[in-house]
């Protein structure tokens, strides 16, 4: 219940965080549309991100959280290894965001090489040069947020992305109010929103005692373990990135096609933020401890349940998004310069993300399981499938499908790297496998979730001419969430996917806090 405690705690941040961003999706939407400045924006904006995912959240913290959560449990020496930690980042950060910002037009034309020779490749370099210092400021917090993390401490991190939003949501309606230019306003927001990030979480790690030094990082042996064990998390990293990498690519030769996968992504990353990523990030530190305390039954009590209370979230999740995926972008997004063919584009798109909502999640959940015995090779040899299959699929049924190649190269990519990482697990003990529990209820929810999903068909038939009508489409949209969410309450609760004593033991469990 600690367990679940954590991630709904992370959740719950995480929840209010997408939900301050859908915000700002939505006023995106309304002032840019799908336009060649949405794309130009979105280009330069992935372009830190993906950086930040590939070195900081993905890399580097996968090969340093374990460390890290051993050190403390183990009572060694933590400060030190996470202030050499600390400088070696930032010294590489500085000199990677100067080579970045130099070399724009080359991390365009790889991103998008489809905005060559129309008025959006120019706008994503002028863009882009604005943005990618961002990196530095997002990638140290990361690693600040992994310290706290690893301190049982995920409330402080998980806040913290509601900045960011608050503070573009702020920069898009004054900008507005003062006529300034949409897309150069948001470019320079965005390092603003890193410094603000970097800022609060260095305040959090201050009050636990952690206070970052910068120093000439020292090659002792824990940095080298450190990058060794960041050497196949970073070519893990890279094969994701590269698999961003074509499905922008794929889109880029249709104009509006990467806003739309974007605002779409937006949608599906709201479920799979507040599960997935908070259920990856508390297991990593938790069966990092337990491996190192010798407690094999309780890191995989603590799999068995971090699983199963994901897929008890995702799974009607992801059953919404693909039943009502068209009256949720109508009613959300089509206002403004975003008009109808956008919409339809993009529900298609976010019905096909949709599916592979559970493959997401269960990529989280299983990660951790290698990267908490310091075992990052093996994810990098299921990654390199994933990727040859990603790039074999998106290009193969681009000249078919049209931009949707990209989408459903995504989702079937990520059901074949699960597969691996599932296989693969076997072999790591008994801790990695699936209790009695959780089989029993795993199709309790998949029954539950697949009535739930019925209920939300018929309620889109019953409320359709409210869902089309301007003054009451967001309360019917907002009613046929509720319709969803009771029905597969009651639905769950009647085939005991979910029992009254649990509810009553995570209550118990944060009252005790």
């Amino acid at each position: 219940m600690s367990l679940i405690r954590n991630i709904v705690t992370l959740g719950g941040w995480t929840l209010i965080s997408r939900g301050a961003g859908l915000v700002r999706e939505l006023m995106m939407a309304a002032y840019l549309g799908a336009g060649p400045v949405a794309d130009a924006f979105n280009v330069a904006f992935s372009l830190p991100n993906m950086f930040r995912r590939f070195f900081a959240e993905g890399a580097f913290n996968q090969a340093f959280v374990p460390l890290y959560a051993k050190k403390l449990e183990g009572g060694e020496d933590a400060e030190d290894f996470a202030q050499n930690a600390f400088s070696g980042l930032a010294g590489f950060l500085v000199l990677f965001s100067l080579i970045g910002t130099l070399a724009m037009p080359l991390l365009v034309w790889a991103m998008a090489s489809g905005f060559v020779g129309d008025g959006r490749f120019d706008m994503a370099v002028d863009f882009g040069r604005i943005t990618f210092c961002y990196i530095g400021f997002i990638s140290l917090f990361a690693l600040l947020s992994g310290i706290l993390n690893a301190h049982g401490h995920f409330a402080e991190a998980g806040a913290v992305p509601v900045l960011m939003n608050l503070v573009f949501i702020a920069a898009m309606a004054l900008a507005g109010w003062m006529g300034w230019d949409m897309g150069r306003t948001l470019a320079w927001t965005t390092p603003v929103t890193g410094l603000a990030q970097l800022g609060w979480t260095l305040y959090a790690a201050r009050r636990i005692g952690f206070v970052p030094r910068l120093r000439l990082p020292r090659l002792t042996p824990d940095f080298r373990r450190l990058m060794v064990n960041m050497g196949p998390a970073l070519l893990v990293g890279g094969v994701v990135q590269i698999n961003l990498l074509v499905s922008r690519q794929v889109a880029s030769g249709t104009e509006g096609a990467i806003s739309w996968l974007v605002y779409a992504d937006r949608l599906y990353q709201l479920p799979l933020g507040v599960v997935a990523i908070a259920v990856g990030t508390v297991l990593l530190p938790e069966l990092s401890r337990r491996l190192r305390a010798g407690d094999a039954a309780g890191g995989r009590e603590a799999f068995n349940r971090g699983t199963e209370f994901a897929l008890l979230l995702t799974l009607p999740a992801a059953v919404a998004l693909v039943v009502i995926a068209r009256p949720i972008t109508e009613v959300l997004y089509q206002r403004g310069l975003f008009d109808a063919n956008d919409s339809a584009a993009t529900a298609l798109a976010l019905a096909i993300y949709g599916l592979g909502l559970p493959a997401f999640v269960l990529h989280k959940a299983l990660q951790p399981l290698f990267y908490a015995r310091e075992d990052t090779r093996s994810p990098f040899r299921y990654a390199l499938w994933s990727m040859a299959i990603n790039a074999a699929l998106a290009f193969g049924l681009m000249p078919w499908i049209g931009f949707s190649a990209a989408a459903w190269a995504t989702t079937l990519s990520a059901w074949v790297m699960v597969a691996q990482l599932w296989w693969g697990a076997r072999r790591l003990g008994d801790e990695t496998k699936f209790d009695a529990r959780f089989l029993s209820r795993l199709w309790r929810i998949a029954a539950a979730s697949a009535l739930m999903g019925a209920a939300l068909w018929g309620g889109w038939a019953l409320l359709q001419p409210l869902l089309e009508d301007r003054g009451t489409r967001i309360l019917a949209l907002i009613g046929l969430i509720g319709l969803g969410m009771a029905s597969y309450a009651v639905a769950a609760l009647a085939l005991r996917a979910v029992r009254p004593a649990d509810l009553k033991a995570l209550r118990r469990s944060r009252s005790q806090r």
